[in-house]
């Protein structure tokens, strides 16, 4: 479908809901207006039907125009996700549509680039990856040493010059036991990206965001000191699913990760992949259980699987749009303030689908020249592609969550040092 063709189908399907909802009554699929610099009050409505009465829905005024806000976390139960899910498709994208425009710029997306840092020779069997050493005969990618720092942060420069505003950093590890120097020298990439760069005469100053597998408490807080702004460990799947797919690895260890992330004042970028071979049930188990976090994830990942030859999953069948835009809807409805980002698979998508994404909820991409081990759409063919749809870059630390932590660190660190300076005040005043 051409882009002109998709907007004159989107449209038409807008206005078709439009009128339904209008002569039904219904306000749960009313959409938000556009309308810059509107401000919003939020009421609760008891009127709304099925999973958002029961989830306790907020409804949020701009202008004239009304749009159901979703409630913050704790308040979904698993079977409300579902009657999300479930609900007819078109009904489904618009009211995610509408939720987005309450929380977040409808016109923006995070164009976020990734590097691997550290390729295959992962102890892991997780059935998808192909950097697993379990599988790295068939697969045929054979395990390289950690990047030194100095060519990571070419990589960041080159990504921040052609748009992205997030820099992530992959290494293919179980966790960080025993890799003490390998830990200090990513430790030295994050300081990078956030620092100020004397050869090129100004900073960097990117989000940074890494993935090294499982963490403790301890070395959060090092990558948090670092300057890290996100820390991504996905739950992947359903708990339930979830031994299908990796026995090396517990789901609660993976919660205990997003634990001390979170309690070391880093945003937790947490999501899942969709076409492991997982049902309905098991993408709205995924979501649902995002939503029971202390604190919504700053962003989502939606991992459309990447058939690899030579995984365990070599064959199984591409993820259909419809399970997609289900995924991602339902994902904005429930984790209405987070980044919801297309990530892997998107390139074997057509234009006119991403579009639907968007419209759906997604606001965030990754792009450049590959993911960790799969290729991704490049710099200009994505922002091309956002500009014929009327959308545009999201700058550095403008997600609120993401200033908000940024924030607090600020603050923590000015009373530190003030501490420091009134002890070191006070031992002189002592000494006189």
């Amino acid at each position: 479908m051409a882009p002109t063709t998709a907007a004159r189908f989107l449209a038409s399907a807008t206005r078709q809901v439009c009128r339904s909802t209008s002569s039904s009554g219904s306000s749960s699929l009313l959409g938000a207006a556009s309308t810059r610099g509107a401000s919003a009050a939020v009421i609760r409505s008891p009127q709304l039907d099925g999973a958002s009465a029961s989830a306790g829905s907020t409804i949020a005024r701009r202008g004239n125009a009304t749009a159901v806000e979703a409630p913050g976390t704790k308040q979904w139960s698993r079977e409300d996700v579902q009657q999300v899910y479930d609900t007819p498709l078109m009904d489904l994208i618009f009211r995610a549509a509408s939720v987005h425009r309450v929380n977040h710029p409808s016109d923006q997306v995070q164009l976020c680039t990734l590097l691997n840092i550290k390729t295959g020779g992962c102890g892991e069997d997780c059935s998808y990856c192909a950097q697993s050493s379990k599988y790295s005969d068939k697969v045929g990618l054979k395990a390289e040493k950690l990047t030194e720092v100095e060519p990571v942060l070419v990589e960041a420069r080159k990504a921040k010059a052609n748009g992205s505003t997030r820099f992530c950093m992959g290494a293919a590890w179980r966790d960080l036991s025993g890799r003490k120097r390998g830990f200090e020298r990513i430790l030295k990439m994050v300081e990078g990206v956030r620092s100020y760069i004397p050869a090129i005469d100004r900073a960097l100053d990117m989000e940074v965001c890494t993935t090294l597998g499982m963490l403790s408490p301890e070395q959060a807080q090092q990558l948090k000191k670092a300057g890290l702004t996100a820390y991504n460990h996905n739950l992947d799947t359903s708990r339930e699913y979830y031994p299908k797919v990796i026995t090396t690895r517990k789901y609660d260890e993976r919660l205990e990760t997003l634990a001390a992330v979170r309690e070391a004042g880093i945003s937790v970028c947490s999501g899942g992949i969709i076409g492991l071979g997982e049902d309905d049930g098991d993408r709205v188990g995924l979501i649902w259980e995002m939503s029971q976090l202390p604190e919504a994830p700053e962003s989502f990942p939606v991992n459309a699987l990447v058939a690899i030859p030579g995984t365990p999953l070599e064959k199984n069948d591409r993820v259909t749009v419809t399970e997609l835009l289900r995924t991602i809807a339902t994902a904005r409805i429930v984790l209405p303030t987070s980044i919801i980002r297309f990530a892997a698979g998107r390139i074997s998508y057509s234009e006119s689908e991403q579009a639907m994404c968007f419209m759906a909820g997604a606001n965030a991409i990754f792009t450049g020249e590959r993911m960790l081990t799969t290729p991704t759409s490049g710099w200009d063919e994505d922002i091309s592609m956002l500009t014929r749809w009327g959308l545009k870059g999201m700058k550095s630390f403008e997600s609120a969550t993401v200033r908000m932590k940024e924030d607090e660190a600020a603050l923590k660190a000015t009373e530190e040092r003030k501490a420091i300076a009134e002890a070191e005040s006070a031992q002189a005043q002592a000494q006189i």
